[in-house]
């Protein structure tokens, strides 16, 4: 015997299935910019790390394309980070500082504010839609699904014979909360997934990987520019090129 398929009041759509979505709309908004304002403006971390990557690129690229510069620009460049007196990976010296965000006051507490923010409003909001519109059938997904998605769609109505495309009001609402997230970085360019790699590292209970040695990459990238000799690609492409025939008569046009 087939289950006759359910027809849905209209009103639903005006009552439940609009509301729920702008409720989470409006609550991920909000929680952005509370996020935003407590979080204030940050120094970027480790300038000095990004600067030293930025260093090695440019050296690395000297490297593999010096040749397309004249011999006195490439030994210019060359001067800058090998110089035997003030030569930047010479003279520059870094301190391994390995922050351990699970001991620095400041970080822990920017973690807590963060799971603060993104948990309270959802238990709160989630509580409130689940006890208002609890048992509700708020609209129905337009592909078919197996049973195992039953517990996750239809949270809050236990009907085993029920088609596991319909989804209720309470499933409705986490949908929009996490489906919603990436429209929250693409259209309003923040980022509403706090980093939580930190304490999931803390929690598996392994090491934090520390920062790699700067002053090692600094004496290998300053070896591997003193290897390397300079031959002018472009040495003599004038006489190159006039020696050619570039068949111009083929691109003049008649009279």
């Amino acid at each position: 015997m087939t289950v006759p398929d359910l027809r849905l009041d209209p009103s639903i759509r005006f009552w439940i299935l609009l509301p729920v979505a702008w409720i989470a709309l409006a609550v991920g908004i909000l929680r952005l910019r509370v996020a935003k304002l407590l979080r204030g403006e940050r120094e970027p971390a480790w300038p000095e790390q990004r600067q030293d990557t930025q260093i090695l690129t440019r050296s690395r690229l000297l490297r593999e394309n010096g040749r397309f510069l004249t011999h006195q620009g490439f030994l210019m460049r060359k001067h800058y980070f090998n110089n035997s007196e003030n030569g930047f990976f010479r003279k520059t010296k870094r301190k391994l500082q390995s922050r351990n965000p699970l001991t620095d006051p400041t970080m822990v507490t920017e973690m807590m504010k963060g799971n603060l923010i993104d948990v309270l409003p959802m238990i709160l909001i989630g509580g409130w839609i689940n006890w208002a519109f609890s048992g509700f059938v708020a609209t129905k997904v337009p592909f078919p699904l197996t049973l195992r998605f039953k517990p996750m769609l239809q949270r809050g109505i236990n009907l085993p014979s029920m088609d596991p495309s319909w989804v209720s009001s309470a499933s409705w609402y986490f949908l929009n909360v996490f489906g919603l997230r990436k429209i929250y970085k693409h259209v309003l360019r923040e980022d509403p997934e706090p980093s939580q790699l930190l304490l999931e590292v803390q929690l598996m209970g392994s090491d934090i990987p520390a920062p790699p040695d700067p002053n090692k990459a600094f004496k290998a990238e300053w070896e591997a520019l003193e290897l390397v000799s300079h031959h002018w690609a472009l040495q003599d492409v004038e006489e190159q090129l006039m020696s050619q025939d570039l068949k111009l008569t083929q691109m003049s046009r008649p009279d």
